[in-house]
């Protein structure tokens, strides 16, 4: 897909982190009009305000609510042929522990697993269903209407202890890029997904510096933290290279987690 000021992208999670980054490359790298689906309305605006974008408010888990955002983008710079899902979070709980004064054994809250199922997988096709859905109603160009690029985890594949929901959510992404692809194919449109790995995101923005290093090291090489800007560049290429459809790719060091 040639990228330039006639295309129009929507990132979900578009406020921070990789979602940001690639809202920032396509806008200023390309020209690309972009609108940043997020629920933090200071972030996302500042820098919808910066890219000459759109910030929409959106909660990925309500249909209404990414109806709504949909509306706002495409009145404001048109119908998407671009679609990058970066909106997701995670939590660190064991499927049985027990506590370490009394003993007592207590099962993952199945609450909080759906909740991580609900945003992470289950918002994401909500995403791009609705998208698609857009897309499918637009010319040609080049022979492609659009493409969707997401995003999964490591986890997906080697996910650690405590990330039995996380990893599921992630594992279900990378399950549905495949049948999506093949169903979204007489559409002409793609799709593609990112497996990042240990990313110097807002997550670990906030922790101490030796942490951040100790993480890095585990990397084999580079021996560092993933930098959004590299997600980005993938996500672009993504887009870009029309051929490049139905995959799901480590971006990750070459690292496999360990267990912990």
């Amino acid at each position: 897909m040639k990228l330039d000021s006639s295309i129009s992208a929507v990132i979900t999670g578009g406020a921070s982190g990789l979602g940001a980054a690639t809202a920032t490359k396509l806008a200023k790298d390309y020209g690309v009009k972009v609108a940043l689906f997020d629920l933090n309305e200071e972030k996302g605006e500042a820098l919808a305000a910066e890219l000459g974008g759109v910030f929409c408010k959106v909660d990925v888990t309500n249909d209404d609510s990414v109806d709504a955002g949909f509306e706002k983008s495409r009145a404001a710079i048109g119908q998407e042929r671009i679609l990058v899902n970066c909106a997701g979070t995670g939590n660190a709980i064991k499927t049985v522990s027990r506590d370490k004064e009394t003993g007592e054994i207590k099962h993952f809250p199945l609450d909080k697993f759906n909740l991580i199922i609900q945003i992470n997988l289950v918002g994401t096709f909500r995403c791009i269903a609705k998208s698609a859905a857009g897309m499918a109603t637009l010319d040609p160009i080049d022979g492609e209407r659009g493409a969707i690029v997401n995003t999964a985890s490591v986890a997906a594949e080697d996910g650690q202890i405590g990330q039995a929901a996380y990893s599921a959510s992630k594992g279900g992404v990378v399950g549905m890029t495949l049948p999506i692809a093949r169903d979204l194919s007489r559409e002409l449109i793609r799709v593609n997904t990112i497996l990042p790995g240990i990313f110097n995101t807002p997550l670990l923005q906030g922790a101490p510096e030796n942490v951040k290093q100790a993480l890095g090291a585990m990397v084999p090489n580079p021996a560092r933290l993933g930098d959004p800007a590299e997600y980005a560049s993938l996500a672009t290429e993504m887009i870009r290279n029309a051929y490049f459809n139905g995959e799901d790719v480590r971006l990750d060091g070459a690292i496999r987690m360990a267990p912990r």
